[in-house]
């Protein structure tokens, strides 16, 4: 979202930025149902390209259990952080601040998330040995993120209300 408009050279234009539906109250823990899903799905999106690549990968490859999750668990920090970091990096921050915002906006959400979709992954009896081509590891992987979305929404609006977690991401722009 372009919020260039947001600022002329004299002011900051307060009326432009309250019109932003889920702004108000990050804060207070005013922060509404709509602006914690979207702030999950945001993390769900980098934390799935990551995941899903790091699974595709492993599998590919041939590789155990093990390295594969490790792979998947990285790749999904890697690219839940990059869509934060590259976000406020448009936004004007240098490298330094923005590699900080990323880490304070992402970690406990993607934490929470990866926990819980490698851990419904596991549950699910022989997903951990299915492969690309079978529904089962599909089915597993998705329903993951699923639960994990359903679980890390809460956790992102108590968070957001705190003035943490994505509430950071939103003072950079």
């Amino acid at each position: 979202m372009d919020h260039s408009a947001h600022h002329t050279a004299t002011a900051h234009d307060h009326a432009a930025h309250r019109a932003h539906a889920g702004h108000a109250g990050h804060r207070t823990g005013g922060v509404t149902w709509g602006a914690a899903a979207k702030a999950t799905l945001h993390c769900l999106t980098g934390c799935a390209i990551g995941e899903i690549l790091g699974m595709v990968i492993g599998t590919a490859l041939m590789w155990g259990n093990v390295p594969t999750m490790i792979l998947a668990i990285t790749l999904a920090f890697v690219f839940g952080y990059s869509f934060t970091l590259f976000a406020v990096r448009r936004a004007g921050l240098d490298w330094k601040s923005a590699i900080k915002v990323a880490l304070a906006a992402d970690t406990v959400s993607i934490a929470v998330m990866e926990l819980v979709d490698n851990g419904i992954i596991a549950l699910v009896p022989g997903a951990m040995d299915a492969h690309l081509t079978d529904g089962l590891f599909w089915g597993a992987l998705l329903g993951g993120f699923a639960v994990a979305f359903l679980v890390t929404t809460p956790v992102n609006k108590w968070m957001i209300g705190r003035g943490k977690g994505h509430a950071v991401v939103h003072a950079h722009h």
